[in-house]
């Protein structure tokens, strides 16, 4: 097996537990690699970083969800991993330009 054939089961992974906790060590098992080497490979083949690659793909999925309900800002915020609505807010508008109410 492959370094990008173990890379993308570890992203399978991460994208089916993007509403949970997402563990390093569980990733890097899945890739057959230390925590180190996978963090390194992730940033190398994605040009990001796991944290930067998991926000992103919460307030994405975040932004599809407000825009396909009448779901309340802040349950949308709890349920992608942030504290409060100020701070979903914040990094709300620095990926999608927009405030979570205007989407």
């Amino acid at each position: 097996m492959d370094i990008a054939e173990q890379l993308n089961k570890a992203i399978s992974y991460i994208e089916s537990a993007l509403c949970d906790e997402i563990h390093l060590d569980t990733v890097a098992q899945i890739a057959y690699v230390t925590k180190g080497s996978f963090l390194r490979f992730f940033s190398y083949m994605t040009g990001m970083t796991l944290n930067e690659y998991v926000r992103r793909r919460r307030l994405t999925l975040a932004a599809h969800e407000l825009q396909d309900s009448r779901c309340k800002v802040i349950d949308v915020a709890v349920k992608y991993g942030w504290d409060s609505a100020d701070a979903f807010t914040k990094a709300f508008i620095r990926q999608h330009g927009i405030t979570p109410t205007q989407a």
